[in-house]
Protein backbone atom coordinates (compact mmCIF):
# COMPACT_ATOMS: atom_id res chain seq x y z
CA UNK A 1 0.00 0.00 0.00
CA UNK A 2 1.65 3.47 -0.89
CA UNK A 3 2.24 6.02 2.05
CA UNK A 4 0.57 9.09 2.03
CA UNK A 5 1.53 12.33 3.09
CA UNK A 6 -0.47 15.39 3.57
CA UNK A 7 1.19 18.71 3.21
CA UNK A 8 0.83 22.50 3.04
CA UNK A 9 2.52 25.03 0.61
CA UNK A 10 5.43 24.32 -0.55
CA UNK A 11 6.17 28.15 -0.77
CA UNK A 12 5.60 28.44 3.28
CA UNK A 13 5.00 25.09 4.88
CA UNK A 14 8.69 24.58 6.69
CA UNK A 15 7.28 21.68 8.73
CA UNK A 16 6.03 19.90 5.09
CA UNK A 17 9.12 19.96 4.00
CA UNK A 18 10.94 18.03 6.24
CA UNK A 19 9.63 14.60 6.00
CA UNK A 20 8.49 14.82 2.49
CA UNK A 21 12.74 15.64 1.86
CA UNK A 22 13.11 12.25 4.11
CA UNK A 23 11.02 10.44 1.41
CA UNK A 24 11.82 11.63 -2.07
CA UNK A 25 15.83 11.80 -1.26
CA UNK A 26 15.42 8.23 -0.05
CA UNK A 27 12.92 7.55 -3.33
CA UNK A 28 10.16 5.92 -0.74
CA UNK A 29 7.05 6.05 -2.98
CA UNK A 30 4.35 8.32 -1.65
CA UNK A 31 1.31 10.20 -2.55
CA UNK A 32 1.47 13.83 -1.91
CA UNK A 33 -2.21 15.38 -0.66
CA UNK A 34 -1.90 19.00 -1.34
CA UNK A 35 -4.09 21.06 1.20
CA UNK A 36 -3.77 24.73 0.60
CA UNK A 37 -2.82 26.77 4.50
CA UNK A 38 -5.43 29.32 6.34
CA UNK A 39 -8.05 28.76 3.25
CA UNK A 40 -11.33 28.29 5.22
CA UNK A 41 -12.85 25.81 6.70
CA UNK A 42 -13.15 23.56 3.68
CA UNK A 43 -9.64 23.24 4.01
CA UNK A 44 -9.42 22.55 7.36
CA UNK A 45 -12.30 20.42 7.49
CA UNK A 46 -9.66 18.33 5.04
CA UNK A 47 -6.53 18.51 7.24
CA UNK A 48 -9.02 16.93 10.16
CA UNK A 49 -10.11 14.06 7.89
CA UNK A 50 -6.62 12.83 7.53
CA UNK A 51 -5.33 13.77 11.23
CA UNK A 52 -7.22 15.38 14.25
CA UNK A 53 -4.18 16.96 15.42
CA UNK A 54 -5.23 19.78 12.59
CA UNK A 55 -2.19 20.22 11.06
CA UNK A 56 0.07 19.34 8.27
CA UNK A 57 2.57 17.51 7.52
CA UNK A 58 0.56 13.88 8.36
CA UNK A 59 1.90 10.60 7.13
CA UNK A 60 -1.19 7.54 6.91
CA UNK A 61 0.69 4.29 5.78
CA UNK A 62 -2.75 1.93 5.99
CA UNK A 63 -4.20 2.11 9.50
CA UNK A 64 -1.39 3.98 10.60
CA UNK A 65 -1.17 8.03 10.96
CA UNK A 66 1.46 9.65 11.86
CA UNK A 67 1.57 13.88 12.25
CA UNK A 68 4.26 15.86 13.34
CA UNK A 69 7.74 16.11 11.00
CA UNK A 70 9.79 14.62 13.48
CA UNK A 71 7.61 11.58 14.91
CA UNK A 72 7.10 11.10 10.87
CA UNK A 73 10.86 10.99 9.77
CA UNK A 74 11.04 8.87 13.38
CA UNK A 75 8.46 6.20 12.00
CA UNK A 76 10.10 6.32 8.51
CA UNK A 77 13.69 5.29 9.93
CA UNK A 78 12.12 2.51 11.83
CA UNK A 79 9.78 1.85 8.34
CA UNK A 80 12.31 1.77 5.75
CA UNK A 81 15.64 0.74 7.83
CA UNK A 82 17.71 0.51 4.54
CA UNK A 83 17.05 4.75 4.01
CA UNK A 84 19.34 5.09 6.48
CA UNK A 85 17.77 8.04 8.08
CA UNK A 86 19.97 8.09 11.47
CA UNK A 87 23.42 6.96 11.32
CA UNK A 88 24.31 3.69 11.85
CA UNK A 89 26.74 4.09 15.05
CA UNK A 90 24.74 4.83 17.90
CA UNK A 91 26.58 8.08 19.18
CA UNK A 92 25.78 9.51 15.60
CA UNK A 93 22.31 8.93 16.28
CA UNK A 94 22.19 10.24 19.55
CA UNK A 95 24.09 13.26 17.83
CA UNK A 96 21.87 13.35 15.05
CA UNK A 97 18.24 12.82 17.20
CA UNK A 98 19.71 15.71 19.44
CA UNK A 99 20.38 18.43 17.23
CA UNK A 100 17.09 16.95 15.38
CA UNK A 101 14.84 18.07 18.34
CA UNK A 102 16.86 20.90 19.04
CA UNK A 103 15.85 22.35 15.63
CA UNK A 104 11.86 21.08 16.13
CA UNK A 105 11.41 22.92 19.44
CA UNK A 106 13.84 25.72 19.47
CA UNK A 107 14.86 28.72 17.34
CA UNK A 108 11.60 30.36 17.53
CA UNK A 109 13.12 34.02 17.19
CA UNK A 110 14.43 32.91 13.87
CA UNK A 111 11.18 31.10 12.89
CA UNK A 112 9.49 34.04 13.71
CA UNK A 113 11.43 36.73 12.49
CA UNK A 114 12.42 34.90 8.98
CA UNK A 115 9.36 32.82 7.80
CA UNK A 116 10.24 30.89 4.98
CA UNK A 117 9.21 32.26 1.48
CA UNK A 118 10.52 30.95 -1.25
CA UNK A 119 8.82 33.87 -3.35
CA UNK A 120 10.44 36.87 -1.22
CA UNK A 121 13.18 38.78 -2.75
CA UNK A 122 16.56 37.61 -1.54
CA UNK A 123 17.44 40.88 1.00
CA UNK A 124 18.01 41.28 5.49
CA UNK A 125 15.51 41.84 7.44
CA UNK A 126 16.82 43.83 10.94
CA UNK A 127 17.21 41.16 13.46
CA UNK A 128 16.83 40.88 17.43
CA UNK A 129 19.83 39.56 19.64
CA UNK A 130 17.58 36.79 19.72
CA UNK A 131 17.44 35.58 16.70
CA UNK A 132 21.30 36.22 15.58
CA UNK A 133 21.89 33.91 18.41
CA UNK A 134 19.64 31.07 17.16
CA UNK A 135 21.53 31.86 13.90
CA UNK A 136 24.97 31.41 15.71
CA UNK A 137 23.88 28.62 17.19
CA UNK A 138 22.77 26.39 13.79
CA UNK A 139 26.12 27.55 12.25
CA UNK A 140 27.90 25.57 14.88
CA UNK A 141 25.71 22.80 14.72
CA UNK A 142 26.06 22.23 11.15
CA UNK A 143 30.13 23.23 11.23
CA UNK A 144 30.61 20.41 14.53
CA UNK A 145 28.94 17.80 12.73
CA UNK A 146 30.59 18.64 9.19
CA UNK A 147 34.02 18.41 10.93
CA UNK A 148 32.83 15.09 12.53
CA UNK A 149 31.73 13.23 9.91
CA UNK A 150 32.75 15.23 6.92
CA UNK A 151 35.04 12.55 5.71
CA UNK A 152 31.99 10.48 4.74
CA UNK A 153 30.37 12.63 3.03
CA UNK A 154 28.99 16.47 2.29
CA UNK A 155 26.23 16.67 4.41
CA UNK A 156 25.68 16.74 7.82
CA UNK A 157 26.46 12.93 8.90
CA UNK A 158 27.81 12.20 5.60
CA UNK A 159 25.35 10.86 3.87
CA UNK A 160 21.44 12.96 3.82
CA UNK A 161 19.76 12.21 6.67
CA UNK A 162 16.77 13.27 9.10
CA UNK A 163 18.71 15.66 10.33
CA UNK A 164 19.51 17.41 7.08
CA UNK A 165 15.78 16.94 6.71
CA UNK A 166 15.02 18.77 9.64
CA UNK A 167 17.30 21.51 9.05
CA UNK A 168 16.17 21.97 5.36
CA UNK A 169 13.96 25.24 5.97
CA UNK A 170 16.90 26.98 7.72
CA UNK A 171 18.94 26.69 4.53
CA UNK A 172 16.40 28.72 2.66
CA UNK A 173 15.67 30.99 5.66
CA UNK A 174 19.43 31.71 5.38
CA UNK A 175 19.24 32.16 2.16
CA UNK A 176 16.22 34.30 1.45
CA UNK A 177 17.11 36.47 4.33
CA UNK A 178 20.71 36.97 3.36
CA UNK A 179 22.06 35.77 6.30
CA UNK A 180 26.42 36.27 6.69
CA UNK A 181 27.35 32.59 7.45
CA UNK A 182 31.19 30.94 7.54
CA UNK A 183 32.50 29.67 4.92
CA UNK A 184 31.74 26.05 5.37
CA UNK A 185 28.05 26.75 5.97
CA UNK A 186 27.99 28.14 2.86
CA UNK A 187 29.59 25.29 1.38
CA UNK A 188 26.37 22.90 3.21
CA UNK A 189 23.93 25.51 2.55
CA UNK A 190 24.90 25.08 -1.18
CA UNK A 191 25.21 21.08 -1.15
CA UNK A 192 21.42 21.33 0.34
CA UNK A 193 20.42 23.39 -2.39
CA UNK A 194 22.04 21.51 -5.12
CA UNK A 195 20.29 18.11 -3.89
CA UNK A 196 17.55 17.10 -6.79
CA UNK A 197 14.65 16.58 -4.00
CA UNK A 198 15.39 19.79 -2.23
CA UNK A 199 15.48 21.68 -6.15
CA UNK A 200 12.27 20.03 -6.68
CA UNK A 201 10.66 21.19 -3.88
CA UNK A 202 12.01 24.99 -4.62
CA UNK A 203 10.37 24.42 -8.19
CA UNK A 204 7.31 23.60 -7.20
CA UNK A 205 7.26 26.04 -4.38
CA UNK A 206 8.00 28.85 -6.87
CA UNK A 207 5.33 27.89 -9.19
CA UNK A 208 3.15 28.36 -6.23
CA UNK A 209 0.84 31.84 -6.71
CA UNK A 210 -1.46 31.04 -3.28
CA UNK A 211 -0.20 34.52 -1.05
CA UNK A 212 -0.44 34.03 2.65
CA UNK A 213 -0.43 37.71 4.48
CA UNK A 214 0.78 36.16 7.75
CA UNK A 215 4.29 34.73 5.94
CA UNK A 216 5.00 37.59 4.11
CA UNK A 217 7.57 39.89 5.37
CA UNK A 218 8.71 43.42 4.26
Amino acid sequence: MTLKLAIGNKNYSSWSMRPWLALRANDIAFEEIFIPLYTGDADKQRILGVTRSGKVPALVDGDITVWDSLAIIEYLAERFPQARLWPEDRAGRAHARSISAEMHSGFMALRNECPMNLHRPIKPVALSDDARANIARVQQIWSECRQLHGKSGPFLFGGFSGADAMFAPVVYRFHTYAIEVTPDVADYMTTMMAHPAVQEWTRAGLAETLVIERAETV
